[in-house]
């Protein structure tokens, strides 16, 4: 069986400030070490399920983040960035089984984590269809349409919680819930414990059970923190300005919501 897992870093046991994320501050060794073990936690469930090949998205930042030692000889690492409009699922395609989601985070606009955001810094709000849409959500949908089910996510309370609203099957893992600018947070240990049982389970069974139906059609907004931003971004070719600060864009192809999304980042 192949399988996928996506790692992020905002979604962590215990994190809870930008200086625990990015690569030049002190503080990020600690959290690099706590990604890496969340990873390793993710592949050990992956291969007590079955798994034979294991593919890897580092899907923080620059890309550049987990230790590739400690992971199992099963995997492969995505190191880096193409600018693929896949994106945090780079290199996903028809032949995976299913795909995990490690230590993902509450979308921009939430308080369910005091690192909130989606993709970048310049967003104030990014919706499909009138809901706001999440980093999940987002590639949940873009692996759904290449027919892979997103079977396992772990990160904040909130994220698990809009995770199970869009697939009801979902096996989640919540490590943090985020209070104002602060987390109360789940052991490292508990964390990893339960990523690795968790992925088992999820990969485990009939794993169309976590498969989501896309929207018909998407009625893309994405709220800018800066009107020049969204005015600038407006000239995409199909999309226009509504309001100030928001980039409107309509299709009935997702992978179109996805070009657009990386041509505006």
């Amino acid at each position: 069986m192949k399988v996928y897992l996506s790692v992020d870093i905002e979604g962590a046991a215990g994190i809870a400030h930008w200086d625990e994320a990015r690569k030049p501050e002190r503080d990020y060794l600690e959290f690099q070490e706590r990604m890496t073990g969340e990873a390793v936690a993710a592949c050990e469930g992956a291969l007590a399920a079955g798994a034979t090949e294991i593919w890897i998205k580092d899907a923080h930042g620059s890309g550049r983040n987990i230790l590739q030692e400690r992971l199992p000889l099963e995997a492969v690492l995505i190191r880096g960035w193409s600018a693929h409009p896949l994106g945090m699922l780079q290199e996903l395609d028809e032949t995976f089984a299913a795909v995990g989601m490690v230590g993902y985070h509450s979308p921009a606009s939430s308080s369910g984590n005091p690192l909130a955001h989606t993709l970048t810094g310049l967003y104030a709000k990014m919706m499909i269809n009138g809901t706001v849409i999440s980093e999940y959500a987002l590639h949940t949908y873009a692996a759904n349409m290449l027919g892979v089910p997103v079977a396992f996510l772990s990160g904040d309370e909130t994220i698990c919680r809009l995770g199970k609203e869009l697939n009801p099957a979902l096996t989640t893992v919540a490590t943090n819930k985020g209070v104002g600018e602060s987390v109360i947070a789940t052991h490292p240990q508990r964390a990893r414990d339960g990523i690795r049982e968790g992925v088992s389970e999820a990969f485990s069974g009939d794993l169309s059970r976590h498969r989501v139906q896309l929207p018909e059609h998407f009625d893309f907004r994405l709220q800018f923190k800066h009107h020049s931003d969204a005015y600038r971004r407006s000239f995409y070719p199909g999309a226009w300005l509504e309001g100030e600060d928001t980039v409107a864009f309509s299709t009935d192809d997702y992978f179109e919501i996805l070009r657009i999304i990386r041509f505006m980042s």
